[in-house]
C-alpha cells in the first residue's frame, strides 16, 4: 500500500510503524520458510540421485523422518507468520479506530457530506482485512526469488535462464494487473459509496416512502447504482481472474518446459534425473510469491484506494490539540461579529451577528425560514466554526476549548431529534460512565417529563430503540430537553424546541427556561411558534442572515409588529401579532 503525499508523518503510517517489530519477525519467518521451502527439492534430488543408485533403505527411511520434520516446522511457522499478521492488523485497527470513528461522527460538521457516512470505517475494515490475510505474504516473499533463481542457474545455465524468463513474464503479468485494474476498482468504489448512500436514505426515510408510493422509483436508482457497482466489480474480477488464470498457466507451461529441458539436459548428459526433478519444484516455488499477488490484487487495490482516503480524511481533520482547562463559565455569552457558512460552503448564511447576554437572561431568536437562526444556534454550540468573529464565554473564544470540557457547560436541543440506541436514563445523562442519577431526575424534572418517564413499561431503564423510535415525536423531544439540562450547564440552546410539543410540553418547556435564568444560566430559544418566546427577556430578529433587531422582548416585538413587510427585510408570521408580551 502506498500512503498518500503525507507519507510517513501520516497517522496510519505510524500505526504500521508501532508493528516494527512485528513486521521485522515475519520478515524473518519468511526468510526461514523460504529456506525450508528448498526441503522437496533437494529431498527429489537425493532419492533421485543417491537412494535410488544405492538401493539404501535405511537411506532413505532417515531422509524421510528429517524431511517429514521439516515439513512439519514449516507448517507451524507460516501459521504462526499468518497469526503475527493477524495481530499486526488488530494493532492497527486499535491505534486509529478510535480516530476514524471521530471523523465519521465529525466529517458533516466539517465539509460537505458528499459520501457515505461509514465509509471511512469500512476502509479502515478493508486496510485490516487485508493486512491480516495472505496477500502480504507474497511481499515478503518476492525478495527470495533470487534465491530460487541463482540455485536454478546452479543446476544448470539454460533450467536458471528458463526460470529467470518465467519470473519475468509473470511480473509483466503483476504490471498489467495494476493498470487494468486502477480505473474500475474507483469505478466500483464510488457506485458503492452512492448505493449505500440510496439505501440508508431509504433505510431512515420508510415512512415517507410506503406512505407516498415512491418506493419503486427509489428502488429503481438503487438498482441503477447497483448494476454501476456490479459492472466495475466484474470488471475487476474478470481482469484480476483472467490474468490470474494466466499466470497459472504460465506456471504450469514452464513447469513442464522446465521438465522437458531437463530431460533433454539428461540425454545429453549435462545434467541428472534429480535435477531435472528438483529444478521443476523449485521454478514452482520460485514463481509461487508472484502467482499469489496476482490472485491477491483485487485486495491489494481495495487495501491501497482504503490508505489514501483515510490519509486524506486525517490531514484534512487534525486532531485536537490538547488545551489548558478554563475555568467553568458563569457570567456573559459574547457574539463579535460572527459570520457563519454551511460546512464546505462559502455561502455565508449569518453575516456579522453580534451580541451579548449575562447570566440570567434568556433570548428567543425569531425570523422568516432560513433567515440564519438554526445557523447562529449552531455557532453558538461550537457545532459550526465561524469563518469570521468570535463567539465567547466570558471571554473565552469557544475554539479554545476542546469539545470534552466545553460539552459540560453547553446544553443543546437542535431541531432534528436523534437519541441513541439505550435507556431514557442513559440518553438523558449523555452516555456518562458514571452518571448522577439524582442529575438525571433532576433534569427530568426540569423538562417536565419526570411523570411520562415513570409511566413507561421500565420508567428510566426503558430501551428508546434506534433514533428513538420506540417513543412519540413528542417524547423525544422533551427527553432531549431533558439531556440538554442535564447538571445545569451554563448555555442552554433551543432551536425550535416546541414544534411536537403539546399545551402540558410548552408549559413544562417554559418552566424549564425561566429554571435556567433564575439558576444563573444563559438560554437561547430559536422559535417559529410565539409560545416559545414566553420565558424569554430579550429578542433578536434575523432576516436574509442578519441582526434586523435585538433588545428587550417588548420593545423588539413593538417594533417588529409595526414594521410592514418589505423585500429584503424581516417577515413576521402573524402568529406573533397580538404576542408582543
Amino acid at each position: 500500500m502506498t500512503p498518500a503525499s503525507n507519507g510517513s508523518s501520516s497517522e496510519l503510517s505510524a500505526a504500521l510503524r508501532s508493528c516494527r517489530g512485528a513486521f521485522i519477525g515475519v520478515g524473518a519467518m519468511s526468510g526461514m520458510l523460504n529456506v525450508l521451502a528448498l526441503t522437496g527439492s533437494f529431498y527429489m534430488l537425493q532419492v533421485y540421485d543417491r537412494v535410488i543408485p544405492s538401493r539404501s533403505v535405511s537411506t532413505l527411511i532417515g531422509l524421510s523422518i528429517i524431511v517429514g520434520f521439516l515439513f512439519v516446522f514449516q507448517g507451524v511457522l507460516d501459521a504462526l507468520r499468518m497469526r503475527v499478521l493477524s495481530w499486526s492488523a488488530a494493532v492497527v485497527d486499535e491505534r486509529v479506530g478510535r480516530r476514524v470513528f471521530d471523523i465519521s461522527s465529525q466529517l458533516p460538521l466539517k465539509m460537505r457530506a458528499s459520501g457515505d457516512g461509514s465509509q471511512a470505517q469500512r476502509d479502515l475494515d478493508q486496510i485490516r482485512g487485508y493486512l491480516s490475510s495472505v496477500g502480504p505474504t507474497a511481499f515478503f516473499d518476492m525478495p527470495w526469488m533470487p534465491l530460487y533463481l541463482g540455485i536454478c542457474f546452479l543446476f544448470h545455465f539454460w533450467i536458471g535462464m528458463l526460470a529467470t524468463v518465467g519470473a519475468l513474464v509473470l511480473c509483466a503479468l503483476t504490471f498489467l494487473t495494476e493498470r487494468l485494474t486502477v480505473g474500475p476498482a474507483k469505478e466500483a468504489s464510488k457506485a458503492a459509496v452512492e448505493r449505500n448512500i440510496l439505501s440508508e436514505a431509504s433505510r431512515r426515510n420508510a415512512e415517507v416512502l410506503q406512505a407516498m408510493g415512491f418506493a419503486g422509483r427509489v428502488a429503481n436508482r438503487w438498482e441503477t447504482a447497483n448494476a454501476r457497482l456490479l459492472g466495475s466489480q466484474r470488471r475487476v474480477g474478470n481482469v484480476a481472474g483472467s490474468l490470474g488464470s494466466a499466470s497459472k498457466i504460465c506456471r504450469m507451461i514452464l513447469q513442464s518446459a522446465i521438465l522437458a529441458l531437463g530431460a533433454w539436459l539428461v540425454i545429453h548428459g549435462e545434467a541428472s534425473g534429480g535435477i531435472m526433478i528438483a529444478s521443476s519444484i523449485m521454478m514452482s516455488r520460485a514463481l509461487a510469491p508472484v502467482e499469489l499477488a496476482i490472485g491477491s490484487w483485487k485486495g491489494f487495490v481495495g487495501a491501497r484506494q482504503s490508505w489514501s482516503r483515510l490519509n486524506r480524511l486525517m490531514a484534512a481533520m487534525p486532531e485536537r490539540s490538547e488545551t489548558l482547562t478554563l475555568p467553568a463559565p458563569k457570567a456573559k455569552l459574547t457574539v463579535e461579529a460572527v459570520s457563519v457558512a454551511p460546512p464546505g460552503e462559502q455561502r455565508l448564511s449569518v453575516t456579522d451577528a453580534t451580541f451579548e447576554l449575562t447570566a440570567g437572561q434568556a433570548l428567543g431568536v425569531i425570523g422568516p425560514s432560513a433567515s440564519g437562526k438554526s445557523s447562529l444556534a449552531r455557532a453558538l454550540v461550537g457545532v459550526w466554526p465561524t469563518l469570521r468573529g468570535k463567539v465567547r464565554l466570558d471571554g473565552a473564544p469557544l475554539d479554545r476549548w476542546s469539545p470534552e470540557a466545553l460539552g459540560p457547560h453547553i446544553g443543546y436541543l437542535p431541531q432534528d431529534i436523534e437519541l441513541f440506541a439505550g435507556t431514557i436514563s442513559e440518553n438523558i445523562g449523555r452516555f456518562e460512565e458514571s452518571p448522577d442519577a439524582s442529575a438525571i431526575i433532576a433534569a427530568a424534572q426540569a423538562a417536565g417529563v419526570h411523570e411520562m418517564i415513570l409511566r413507561l413499561s421500565d420508567g428510566y431503564e426503558t430501551q428508546v430503540g434506534e433514533s428513538g423510535t420506540v417513543l412519540s415525536a413528542g417524547q423525544r423531544q422533551r427527553i432531549a430537553l431533558a439531556r440538554a439540562l442535564y447538571r445545569d450547564p451554563f448555555l442552554v440552546v433551543l432551536d425550535e424546541p416546541n414544534s411536537n410539543l403539546d399545551a402540558e410540553g410548552e408549559a413544562a418547556l417554559t418552566e424549564a427556561i425561566l429554571s435556567i435564568r433564575a439558576r444563573g444560566g444563559i438560554a437561547v430559544v430559536v422559535a417559529h411558534r410565539p409560545s416559545a418566546l414566553s420565558g424569554v427577556d430579550h429578542v433578536l430578529a434575523m432576516a436574509n442572515g442578519r441582526v434586523q433587531a435585538f433588545g428587550p422582548k417588548e420593545e423588539v416585538l413593538g417594533k417588529v409588529l409595526q414594521r410592514p413587510a418589505v423585500a429584503g427585510g424581516l417577515r413576521v408570521m402573524p402568529s406573533l401579532e397580538g404576542k408582543a408580551s
